[in-house]
């Protein structure tokens, strides 16, 4: 038996190869297939199965390219319906890959259709369960995704509740739990470091996982709860529906553009998505361009930022240009027409006009804040991140809700921007100034960089 984690940093998201005998099954595999295909291949063995824990609302699947390229079976949990051939299990039914069994475990809660695969090795043993997003390290999944006119958010809390006593729980102590998910996803409110635990592990250490009443319970995993990000409804329904080809989906989207026909582009209604660090883009950048850089989470922030419909060309690094297209993908986001060709060194050389972001050091902004104490200072934090303190007088705005709340600010006014590290910072700078907010500030290194300074932090005050 052989197991391996496929772990997506920039999505927080585990995929699983798992081998018996030559025979592969594939869990919750990402919409790029090749890394799978090739470690089958490597192995010389052959998939079989692609199992997917459940609709996922955070990325684009890889099982329907998958099956299509191996002749594998897609699996899916009980209640799931979908408009392209799928085997849907029943609760409990086993599937043997060599010599190991795996269980279907219908685990209802995150959504209707989400099933945990309990894995039993050649030795009858349990040994391992995938838990998709029922379960994670620390955490649940959140409960307010499959939400219907006859369905609430409480009634799939108490499914939840219902899964984790009757199918986890039971579950023996050393069993290893493999999660879909780790820290910085937003499929759960506060999930752990950790991409991997044990059941006993998660008894001791898991809110969810304490004795509780389903009253109980309900309150706890439904406190909290902040809203989901905006591409999540597209992509579970690309999951259930279908989706392009990602080869075909490449070839059309990677296509270099020259400065005039970037410009024209942009005069048709294309959004400038530059996807460089924040301290290359700071020094220049296309006028109106946002940025979202390649070095952090780059495709989720795009889904939580920019609308799916509105057509994207893109500015990046040379050689980064069919990355920042494959992720986009990944997350759903077809639409782009292509990127600029030579990136912004082409830009600046044709003689086009660029903008730029002032940044400063945290010291420096110590050093304002004490001599101008009714500085406007904006803090882009999750709120969770905001209850370790805020600089006293900031105004709290999350990256994820600045848009539907830019009319609260006033464009007169001049804002200092800080996030934890300065990746959201200038994401959030560069949206401020693509809607005419002309005097804004970056703060370098964020709130890391402030807590080594003399400023004064304070709890956020809550309504």
């Amino acid at each position: 038996m052989y197991i391996e984690q496929l772990y997506t940093s920039c999505l927080a998201e585990a995929a699983y190869y798992i081998e018996s005998e030559g025979e592969v099954a594939i869990i919750d595999p990402l919409r790029d297939t090749e890394p799978y295909l090739a470690l089958a291949s490597k192995r010389n063995a052959k998939i079989r199965y692609v199992f997917e824990t459940h609709f996922h609302a955070d990325f684009v699947s890889g099982h329907i390219d998958l099956a299509r390229q191996t002749g594998a079976k897609i699996i899916y949990g009980p209640t799931a319906e979908t408009n392209y051939e799928t085997y849907v299990a029943k609760d409990e039914e086993v599937f043997t890959v060599g010599k190991i069994k795996i269980k279907v475990l219908h685990t209802p809660g995150h959504t209707l259709e989400s099933s945990c695969f309990l894995l039993i090795d050649e030795n009858g043993k349990e040994h391992a369960v995938f838990t998709g997003d029922t379960l994670f390290v620390g955490d649940v999944g959140r409960p307010d995704l499959a939400i219907k006119s006859d369905l609430t958010v409480n009634d799939l809390a108490g499914m939840m509740y219902d899964s984790l006593n009757s199918k986890i729980k039971p579950l023996a102590d050393e069993v290893i739990v493999y999660p879909a998910h780790g820290a910085g996803s937003s499929c759960g409110k506060n999930i752990g470091k950790e991409t991997f635990s044990t059941i006993g592990q998660q008894k001791k250490l898991n809110y969810a996982m304490q004795p509780m009443t389903r009253e109980d319970f309900v309150k706890a995993v439904t406190t909290g709860l902040t809203e989901a990000p905006g591409y999540f409804a597209l992509d579970a329904s690309l999951n259930k529906k279908g989706y392009s080809n990602i080869d075909e989906v490449l070839n059309k989207n990677t296509k270099a553009l020259s400065v005039d026909e970037f410009e024209s582009e942009i005069k048709a209604g294309a959004l400038v998505l530059d996807v460089r660090t924040p301290d290359d883009f700071e020094k220049g950048f296309v006028p109106g361009a946002v940025n979202i850089g390649l070095n952090g989470q780059y495709a989720p922030w795009v889904g939580s930022l920019i609308n799916a419909n509105i057509p994207l060309i893109i500015v990046a690094d040379e050689g980064k240009e069919k990355e920042a297209v494959l992720r986009l993908a990944r997350v759903g986001y077809e639409n782009v027409h292509g990127f600029l060709k030579g990136g912004i060194t082409a830009w600046t050389n044709s003689g086009k006009k660029i903008d730029t972001v002032h940044s400063i050091s945290a010291n420096e902004l110590a050093s304002q804040i004490n001599s101008e104490p009714q500085l406007n200072v904006l803090d882009v934090r999750k709120p969770g991140e905001v209850e370790s303190g805020m600089i006293e007088g900031a105004q709290h705005i999350c990256l994820s809700r600045l848009q539907k709340e830019l009319h609260t600010l006033d464009q007169g006014k001049h804002y200092f921007i800080h996030c934890a590290g300065g990746y959201r910072s200038m994401m959030a700078a560069s949206i401020m100034k693509q809607k005419g907010f002309d005097k804004v500030t970056n703060v370098l290194g964020g709130m890391g960089k402030i807590k080594e300074t003399s400023l004064k932090l304070v709890q956020p005050v809550t309504a």
